[in-house]
């Protein structure tokens, strides 16, 4: 947008004329002016914003197994984990993994479990109808590895059929071809401490009623609980497999003489990273592991370090009348980026307090020492953000980026502090460019697909390689800045975007669900770095994103895309990804089309009068295939931009300029 021209706002909007839509200005412009007061009455007091992550029942099913594992359940509590656990029952019996999903193997046996747990006996109806379900989906034997070990630590599977973790993996230099710092950050985080666990193989008895025998086809025999080999006799998984017996076989003969260094490695390298954090990696399944790992390396429930772990812990819980929940994790950072960027374009002036308020609590946020990301990262200084209230050893590179967005849209009374503090988080990013050109996540050319057949892997998210949505977050980000295309690094990342779009013209979404989020991200920042909007994948781009509209205007896909590509854009309409498509399409300059009208008409005819948005749907991605997340901000913020992006290009169709951006 040009400097001469005021930003978009609902006093302007009912003054413009362009005939047949002056009607639908008028009334975007009283959308977005609620969707404002909706969004600033979400904020905290502190100035950020932060909504609910919501998972799947996964959570609470392995919060019932900690605290039975630990002898510190509170029964009242765990009945209200069940009583959130059986709401979100399928018809069929099982459990699923995002919302109206398929049951899901592991999900369904972790459920059964925590239930029987708490006291549910094997007549109970829901656990009957549950027992079918797994049974017909194979049973015990063919869950994931995580389930597994959880099981081993109740007696209900045995360690010597699951997957070696040894932490002998944490002495592996970091010049060696596998060591821990090639796989992704959160697999660390992950592993480390379950590595701990699998050395201590801890147990505890609990009475056979309670236990899963019956979820075991053909009984339990341990001759059908390892994995199963590859029928192609050379290949990467048989290779694995077969250190992973060996592995197995110096635990039984006790061959493992550096086991105590190892050990004391591991926890060294768990205590370094509770320091600054919420907690280990401050996400679910790292900080439960890192309290078993505690506990099995000798602390008892009164040490301080035990006790901070266990808080940190439970502050992701959500206790209500008659529930309790647990998230993944907290997301403030995210959520306080993008409500400011959304409010930002929509008009709020750069120097309104609550937009300074919110910029001053992100810009303490900034991370100014060194974390993992350096090991592989050797000449870059820290300068990003990470995504939760505190997680100094794990900025990542797409919080960064938003940061910077957002930031943009704040005049902060101390100018050359925020100047620098941007300037600064972009040093850090362009440090964080892979070979390839584009941007991961959390660390630099993490991308050895061969590590994905390792025999515990199987959570699919063992690397970090590279993703167009992350990479067009930054191009958008570096454009508001003043890079352009004739950048170097830009150039690269073009390339990058260019040599991964599908054959359809769309892009895959790695952190959001799936390809409705991958297109609008390339989009917006191909337009942003200023690609003419004739070229071909562009429009093919856009071309993709108008083919899979719905009905009703609006655009949905399901997390099942993940699963079958040939599933990609389909799904039900919701508010967020039907934005996500206006954003595309506008990004390419389509500000005329049938398709463009009918999704604004429907993100207007499904505002609610508080000026907000309802959206039952899964549209956030944790591990493709394994793990997804509802962000319950996202039906707020990304409405309010497209909206607002839809004004502003009706504004600069109507003078002849085309779409008009801020930045």
């Amino acid at each position: 947008m040009d400097e001469t021209s005021p930003p978009f706002s609902a006093s302007s909007a009912p003054q413009l004329r362009f005939g047949k839509i002056d009607d639908l200005s008028s009334r975007v412009a009283a959308a977005v002016d609620g969707a404002r007061k909706f969004l600033f009455s979400q904020q905290h007091q502190e100035g950020y914003w932060c909504g609910e992550l919501v998972a799947d029942t996964t959570l609470e099913s392995d919060y019932i197994l900690l605290h039975t594992l630990l002898g510190t359940g509170d029964p009242v509590r765990f009945q209200k984990c069940c009583n959130w656990i059986l709401q979100h029952q399928n018809e069929d019996g099982g459990w699923g993994i995002y919302v109206d999903a398929p049951s899901n193997l592991s999900a369904s046996v972790k459920a059964y479990f925590a239930l029987k747990l708490t006291g549910y006996k094997p007549d109970h109806p829901a656990l009957v109808r549950a027992r079918k379900r797994i049974l017909e989906m194979g049973g015990v034997t063919e869950v994931n590895t995580f389930t597994k070990i959880y099981l081993c630590f109740l007696g209900q599977f045995d360690y010597d059929a699951v997957p070696a973790i040894p932490p002998e993996i944490v002495l592996f230099p970091n010049w060696f071809w596998f060591n821990i710092y090639e796989i992704s950050s959160w697999s660390r985080a992950i592993l480390v401490p379950l590595s701990i666990c699998y050395a201590k193989k801890p147990f505890k008895k609990i009475p056979d009623d309670m236990g899963v025998e019956e979820l075991f086809v053909g009984g339990r025999d341990k001759s059908r609980m390892r994995l199963h080999w590859s029928k192609k006799l050379i290949s990467w998984r048989n290779f694995f497999l077969v250190l992973d017996r060996m592995t197995h076989w110096f635990e039984m003969v006790h061959v493992r003489p550096l086991r105590w260094l190892a050990l004391k490695r591991a926890e060294q390298w768990m205590l370094e990273r509770f320091e600054m954090s919420d907690g280990l990696g401050a996400i679910y399944p790292s900080m439960l592991n890192a309290i078993i790992a505690l506990r099995c390396l000798g602390y008892s429930l009164d040490d301080p370090q035990f006790i901070r772990a266990l808080d940190e812990f439970e502050k992701l819980g959500i206790e209500e009348d008659d529930t309790f929940r647990m998230q993944p994790c907290m997301s403030p950072i995210w959520d306080a980026a993008y409500a400011m960027f959304a409010l930002g374009e929509a008009g709020v002036p750069a120097n309104d307090p609550r937009m300074i308020k919110c910029a001053d609590w992100i810009l303490q946020k900034q991370v100014r020492t060194v974390g993992d990301w350096k090991v592989k990262n050797k000449k870059g200084e820290p300068g990003g953000w990470y995504f939760e209230f505190n997680n100094e050893f794990y900025p990542d590179v797409d919080d960064s980026a938003m940061v910077c967005l957002a930031l943009g849209q704040v005049e902060h009374p101390n100018g050359r502090y925020q100047r620098e503090s941007v300037q600064r988080a972009i040093d850090w990013i362009f440090s964080m460019q892979c070979k390839s050109g584009g941007w991961a996540s959390f660390d630099k050319d993490n991308t050895r697909m061969v590590f994905e057949h390792i025999p515990f892997a199987d959570h699919n998210a063992m690397l970090d390689p590279p993703t167009v949505d992350i990479t067009g977050r930054i191009l958008e980000m570096l454009a508001s800045y003043g890079y352009d295309k004739n950048d170097l690094r830009v150039k690269k990342a073009l390339k990058f975007i260019r040599e991964e779009q599908e054959p359809d013209g769309s892009w895959f979404g790695r952190w959001g669900v799936n390809y409705i989020y991958g297109t609008m991200q390339v989009l917006r920042g191909l337009e942003a770095m200023g690609i003419d909007h004739h070229e071909p994948y562009v429009q093919q781009g856009a071309e993709w994103l108008r083919m899979v509209q719905n009905p009703d205007g609006g655009w949905g896909e399901t997390c099942g895309s993940y699963d079958d590509p040939n599933t990609r854009g389909v799904g039900p309409s919701t508010p967020s990804q039907t934005a996500w498509a206006v954003m595309g399409l506008l990004a390419a300059n389509d500000t005329r089309s049938d398709s463009v009208a009918r999704g604004i008409a429907s993100l207007l005819r499904t505002q609610k009068k508080n000026g907000g948005w309802d959206e039952p749907q899964t549209t956030g991605t944790g591990f493709p295939r394994v793990f997804y997340l509802t962000y319950t901000l996202y039906r707020q913020y990304f409405p309010l931009i497209a909206l607002t992006t839809y004004a502003k290009a009706m504004v600069g169709a109507a003078q002849g300029t085309g779409v008009r951006r801020i930045g």
